[in-house]
């Protein structure tokens, strides 16, 4: 296995300019996490907050069992209650056979710092992931993509009922899993792989409840041994732990709301994108009645539905946030105050978006007494298989402009380059032609009447859509001719530049473990790798 690094040209205004350093960004958080001692900053500033260590740990060792976790998370769990620890935390949705290549990029960005600034800091730095199981929208993580040829098809579980709860209550109808399971492995080559991984996600699936328990076990296969913490923010006892926290932020609201407003409008007034709607009266919780989550907005007096589909008074949902906290849930605003009022966090991993809309937050962390830890733009890994690098090198294509900007523009000019003389030229010169020796023609009829200057018009069309049909006539001809290697340019769009995207964005990992097991990736979990380079290359 070969890894490098290599920069991507982003054409994203907030990632470029959050790397950049640019003051007027960068007031919008605590920390800038480029500077050289942002962790040990951050360090002096954990001290000054009190979290539920030992309660925290319990619940965690309980719900990783249920996850199957190797000794070395529970390991990791245990040295969460030395007053000292912190965590490097990330999180994502439970997308099925761990989802989109992204996740997995996340959590290995994760793993990766809490080793350094374990070494660095000297105190216990452990990793966890924080799976957004409150989520309630299952189509967005019911399917993955597989190649077929030199297309991505997707391929997503077929659910009969309309159920509207969260991805963490919602229930594994193993059955159908199965036949999906089954099916989408009937689409994968078989290797020398394929009998042993399809077994280990037939065990887990008999095992799990929900599809955050599929979720949850398989990444700690994928994760074996690292110690990487697993935390589901839907857990009915982490919900326990969140009461005084809903608490707070029930009482907070106003200031929550209306500083988040305002920050919105800061950061579109400096031309950020923030894929985030917020106004003045968003209550930013969920509350769930009638096995239905309901989004609340706050009037002057009460909390309501969205669609008036309930009403609470403040005491009222007080006294929900003490009895029953898991009827509650977090939005994208108060997600990451809960997580923070939970965790030690010394760095938190984020994408794109996601760093974009904390960017609105830094008072709302205020409102409730914290500092918004140091957010880092997460790592993005490209896979690359030696068949990959072969068709590359056959066609001298540079792996990272493949990435950036796809190979259609190679593959055109390829194709152009097999006639002696580029068909374009040609079409171009005989067009010319055309119109020159028809313009004496045109002339004459200057002098004649408007219906056959109209029809001389109309005869120079014609002559050059015929020159334009034997062009594309010729060009389909040698497409057919050269049929084999324009696949082999849409096979490297297809892995390099997927959708116009990054292969991270589509790609699932259930594809590269078929074809090189688990033992691959052991070597990107225990690599060093620099978070500040933004993006590794690693050729399989």
């Amino acid at each position: 296995m070969r890894i490098e690094s290599q920069r991507l040209d982003l054409h994203n205004k907030f990632i470029n300019d959050y790397q950049k350093g640019v003051k007027d960004l960068l007031d919008h958080f605590d920390y800038n996490p480029y500077d050289e001692n942002v962790f040990e900053e951050r360090m002096k500033d954990l001290k000054e907050q009190k979290f539920q260590r030992d309660a925290l740990a319990d619940v965690l060792i309980s719900i990783n069992q249920r996850w199957f976790a190797t000794e070395a998370t529970y390991e990791n769990i245990e040295r969460l209650r030395d007053e000292k620890s912190v965590v490097v935390i990330g999180g994502q949705q439970a997308g099925i056979l761990s989802g989109p290549m992204y996740t997995i990029n996340k959590i290995v960005s994760i793993i990766s710092l809490a080793k350094q600034q374990e070494e660095s800091l000297g105190v216990p730095v452990l990793p966890v992931f924080w799976i957004a199981g409150e989520d309630h929208d299952f189509d967005e993580v019911n399917h993955i993509y597989l190649p077929e040829e030199t297309e991505l098809r997707k391929n997503p579980i077929d659910v009969d009922d309309k159920e509207r709860s969260s991805v963490s209550h919602r229930k594994l109808n193993k059955e159908q899993t199965y036949d999906w399971l089954e099916t989408t492995f009937r689409s994968l080559n078989e290797t020398a792989y394929t009998k042993e991984l399809f077994q280990t996600l037939h065990d887990k699936l008999m095992k799990a409840n929900t599809f955050v328990d599929f979720f949850a076990s398989f990444l700690h296969d994928i994760f074996a041994d690292t110690g990487l913490i697993l935390v589901d923010s839907g857990d009915a006892e982490v919900r326990q732990l969140e009461s005084t926290y809903f608490h707070e932020m029930i009482e907070k609201q106003p200031e929550i709301s209306r500083n988040v407003y305002r920050s919105l409008q800061s950061m579109r007034t400096k031309g950020y994108h923030v894929s985030v709607d917020a106004n003045e009266h968003d209550g930013h919780l969920f509350v769930e009645q009638d096995g239905e989550r309901i989004l609340l907005q706050k009037d002057d007096y009460n909390w309501v539905g969205k669609n008036n589909e309930c009403q609470y008074t403040t005491q009222e949902l007080l006294d929900i946030a003490t009895e029953t906290p898991e009827r509650l849930s977090n939005n994208v605003v108060t997600r990451p105050l809960m997580q923070e009022k939970l965790f030690p966090t010394i760095a938190f991993f984020a994408g794109p978006s996601e760093a974009a809309y904390w960017s609105i937050l830094k008072q709302a962390f205020h409102h409730i007494s914290i500092k918004m830890p140091p957010v880092l733009p997460r790592m993005s890994l490209t896979l690359v298989e030696e068949k990959l690098l072969k068709v590359l090198n056959k066609y001298n294509i540079d792996t990272t402009s493949a990435i950036n900007n796809g190979v259609q523009n190679q593959k055109i000019n390829w194709l152009s380059a097999q006639s002696s003389r580029p068909i374009e030229e040609m079409t171009n010169q005989l067009e010319e032609a055309i119109k020159k020796a028809h313009h004496p023609l045109k002339e004459v009829t200057n002098d004649l009447t408007d219906d056959i200057s109209q029809y001389a018009d109309k005869n120079l069309q014609l002559l050059l859509q015929q020159v334009d049909k034997l062009s594309k006539r010729i060009n389909k001809e040698y497409s057919k001719k050269y049929h084999l290697q324009l696949k082999e340019f849409d096979y490297i769009q297809m892995h390099l530049k997927p959708e116009n995207g990054l292969q991270e964005r589509i790609w699932n990992i259930t594809y590269f473990l078929n074809l090189h097991g688990f033992e691959w990736f052991k070597q990107i979990n225990s690599y060093p790798f620099d978070w500040k380079k933004q993006h590794y290359i690693v050729c399989l």
